[in-house]
């Protein structure tokens, strides 16, 4: 206990300090259009929810994910760059690197945007695993009343449409009815009322609103400089792939037809080695079992399959997108989807929209599940110059979809990573909703 409390106290100190940072301090030049006002919050919003890492018994203890400013233990003593990281921990993340950017400015007046530093997802939990399960409709509302009432201009000066805030789960777990009594699943938070004129970057949004935008599942990688980041690309290139494709993941074991058990079915038929137009792969299909969560925070169980596969499969689950996408593209594999909702229409930040066919493969999971075509008859069309172009346009996006370490060296943060395009997206989208309202 002793221990608990003594990291959470040194924690607080941390990003307290970074928060009270010398409010004289001048915004740099070229900071015009990217001033960034990052609200203080009472520590009930944010820091006090850490404290509850371990009082949800359904899931697991989520206290040693916490360490490093939320990028978890060092996957073994001497790691640097890798980590066991737990994708609920990105509103901490996000909130430290946040502390970091370059157009920072204590005068709210003068901001561009307004950044929220409230840890949704960790509140979230007492609504659908905790004491106000039966309350879910009234998350968000303590935070609507603290900012209405304290300073309550900033919020009045453009009603919201100003401000953004993380959200480490999809959308949908904020998304449910106000409507609904009793509650089913999910917080009611996307639809209070109070809440939409602000952007939230979720890990999954919904089509039609406007204020959501999905952001990448954080992997387990997050390099200091670019010595290691440069050395794990390189590794990444040099990897001899044997295996056609991959999947990593659970289910597809019931008799209901769906993607993950044509996968299943597809995979246990057809381990052995593809016939000569297939080059120099010794199996078409090879299987990471990732069912009851065993893989979550053991990158090498998947990364180093992943680094031996040319192309992995990405089916939807319980919904369409999954953190296992970022970590194939970290590992060079070439993601296979079978649903636009899983990554076309969601991270057009990250995953240009105009360039999805240079790095990825479409195959409609209709044309599988219902009609028998094969996954493997697909790949093994694909022309062996194109699958090289597509890796090395993998190879190249593995910055962006990165959550580079607090701290980073220069060099590393001349690199725009998932941070940088997400808060470069995020002040786009709220120049253009404004010049909007004020039309």
């Amino acid at each position: 206990m002793a221990t608990t409390i003594s990291f959470f106290l040194s924690l607080f100190i941390s990003i307290l300090s970074l928060t009270l940072s010398d409010p004289a301090t001048a915004v740099p030049d070229g900071c015009s259009g990217r001033r960034i006002h990052v609200r203080r919050l009472p520590p009930r919003f944010n820091l006090d929810l850490l404290a509850t890492c371990a009082d949800y018994p359904l899931l697991d203890d989520l206290c040693p994910y916490l360490a490093n400013h939320g990028l978890g233990q060092p996957t073994h003593n001497r790691s640097r760059s890798w980590f066991r990281t737990d994708p609920l921990m990105l509103e901490l993340v996000f909130h430290r690197r946040v502390l970091e950017l370059p157009c920072l400015t204590p005068d709210p007046d003068v901001a561009d945007a307004i950044f929220l530093p409230y840890y949704a997802g960790l509140d979230a939990l007492r609504y659908l695993y905790g004491r106000d399960v039966n309350s879910s409709t009234e998350h968000g509302l303590d935070l609507y009343r603290f900012l209405k009432a304290n300073d309550p201009g900033i919020w009045e000066r453009r009603l919201g449409h100003d401000h953004f805030l993380v959200m480490a789960r999809p959308a949908w777990d904020f998304s449910q009815p106000l409507s609904n009594d009793p509650p089913i699943w999910g917080t009611s938070f996307l639809e209070l009322p109070e809440f939409f004129n602000v952007t939230a970057l979720t890990f999954e949004a919904r089509a039609w609103p406007w204020q959501e935008q999905a952001i990448p599942y954080p992997t387990s990688f997050h390099p200091p400089d670019s010595t290691f980041l440069k050395s794990w690309m390189a590794r990444v290139r040099q990897s001899h792939r044997t295996a056609l494709m991959l999947f990593a993941g659970g289910g597809g074991i019931s008799a209901t037809p769906n993607i993950r058990r044509s996968i299943r079915i597809e995979c246990e038929n057809g381990t052995e080695a593809p016939g000569s137009d297939s080059g120099y792969y010794t199996k078409t299909c090879d299987f990471v079992d990732c069912s009851n969560g065993i893989c979550e925070h053991n990158p090498i169980r998947y990364m180093r399959p992943m680094l031996k596969a040319a192309f992995c499969l990405q089916p939807p689950g319980d919904t369409p997108t999954r953190r296992s996408t970022f970590d194939s593209l970290l590992a060079g594999c070439i993601p296979v989807f079978f649903e636009d909702q899983s990554a076309r229409s969601q991270y057009r930040w990250h995953l240009p929209e105009e360039e999805f066919e240079e790095f990825s493969v479409s195959i409609s999971k209709e044309e599988v599940v219902f009609k028998g075509l094969r996954i493997v008859d697909v790949l093994m069309r694909i022309p062996t110059e194109t699958v090289r172009k597509m890796r090395e346009k993998v190879v190249e996006m593995i910055p962006r979809i990165m959550y580079r370490r607090h701290g980073g060296s220069p060099g590393l943060r001349s690199k725009m990573d998932a941070v940088d395009i997400a808060v470069e997206g995020t002040l786009k989208r709220i120049k253009a909703r404004l010049q909007e309202v004020s039309a």
